[in-house]
């Protein structure tokens, strides 16, 4: 005698509302980012614009110099706003100055200016944080993280994401006694990855990551929400042009 198998119970059916707001939140993950950054282009743009034209004079703005070519006076001038013209103009500026500044006459000019800023105390302080830190930014050399890494941080057995910068050199080489091979490494912060701590590191302390350093900082930003295999963080990450990322 057969005993009948039991059916399985059927998904309970969802609601009108339930979907609304499904369809909702889904519209919500595909608008976000989408609208964050044409806002955050759109912000910037303002900004440069709003920073640049006050120095250009009336006869160059937009609206004077359309209103001439065009030959309208008085009440039949009509007004120009175009968004990021301002930014177009910065960057041929900005041209213009890296041009000048490469030639002799330019370092010249640019090496007595940086002797009067760098004779005044507070200014000297600032201006040389600011011109590092733009050095670093826009410096054109391909410089960059070797690979994503773990380390026990802020203790034994608590482990984090950091990032390889290069093995150490110079004083902190010669001065870490006991230790054959020293790395300098970058631990980032969650949700600013852009912030952090350097760390100097014994290399046989570190365990060296498959995932790239993009899908490492996707991780930290996401406070661990988002894994490299989002279709299963248990797996290894996908492979890349037919080869899985190699440590």
């Amino acid at each position: 005698m057969q005993i009948p198998m039991p059916e399985d119970p059927k998904p309970p059916r969802v609601g009108l509302f339930a979907r609304l707001r499904n369809n909702f939140l889904t519209g919500l993950v595909v608008i976000a980012p989408i609208g964050l950054t044409v806002w955050l282009i759109w912000t910037v743009v303002g900004w440069i614009d709003g920073f640049v034209w006050p120095f250009v004079p009336d006869a160059y703005q937009p609206t004077q110099l359309l209103n001439r070519i065009l030959g309208f006076e008085g009440v039949d001038q009509i007004e120009v706003n175009v968004r990021g013209v301002g930014v177009v103009v910065f960057i041929i500026f900005a041209m213009l100055v890296g041009w000048v500044a490469k030639g002799l006459i330019g370092r010249s000019l640019i090496g007595w200016a940086e002797s009067l800023v760098l004779s005044v105390p507070v200014v000297r302080s600032v201006y040389g944080g600011v011109k590092q830190i733009a050095e670093t930014i826009f410096a054109q050399t391909e410089t960059s993280f070797e690979k994503a890494c773990l380390v026990e941080y802020p203790r034994k057995g608590i482990w984090a994401i950091a990032f390889i910068s290069t093995d150490a050199k110079a004083e902190i080489a010669t001065k870490t006694v006991g230790e054959d091979k020293i790395v300098s490494v970058f631990l980032p912060t969650t949700p600013n990855p852009t912030s952090g701590f350097l760390l100097f590191v014994p290399k046989e302390d570190i365990i060296i990551l498959d995932m790239s350093v993009e899908d490492a900082a996707k991780l930290v930003i996401s406070a661990g929400l988002v894994y490299p295999n989002g279709d299963d963080p248990t797996k290894p990450p996908k492979k890349r042009n037919g080869r899985t990322p190699e440590a």
